[in-house]
């Protein structure tokens, strides 16, 4: 089973982003930090699974454990409905990414399981505000 840590952050509602990817398969292990823009940090939360599912893609695990630290997140993807509109069409790009899948869950975790995706996170936010590229 592919363990997959994400993690969105913003310096600001809204203001320079980044997400954080940390994937766990066995004993090897994956880091990825994103610089996203200036964006809100729910939708930084979002694209931080956007990432993940994309990256997911590539591999050949058949079990694939996304963990986010976002109950927004999680719930929406549980329930396949966000109340805020704006959202929408970010939710419904995680789910059509993720029916690609053979098994892929999103699961809450609390952000204290959730740090080495949060630091990755931190460092997407520096490296929007440093101007490297984004999306």
């Amino acid at each position: 089973m592919l363990e997959v840590y994400i993690d969105g952050a913003s310096k600001g509602d809204p203001g320079p982003s980044g997400a954080g990817i940390f994937i766990k398969n066995g004993k090897m292990v994956e880091e990825y930090s994103i610089p996203l823009g200036v964006m809100s940090n729910h939708e930084a939360e979002f694209k931080a699974l956007v990432h993940a599912l994309n990256l997911c893609q590539h591999k050949k695990d058949s079990i694939i454990s996304i963990r986010t630290d976002s109950q927004l997140v999680a719930n929406a993807m549980d329930k396949g409905f966000v109340k805020n509109k704006k959202f929408e069409h970010l939710l419904k790009e995680c789910v059509e990414i993720q029916s690609k899948l053979p098994l892929c869950f999103v699961k809450w975790i609390p952000s204290k399981e959730n740090s080495n995706a949060d630091r990755l996170a931190k460092e997407g936010i520096r490296k929007t505000e440093r101007g490297d590229n984004h999306e």
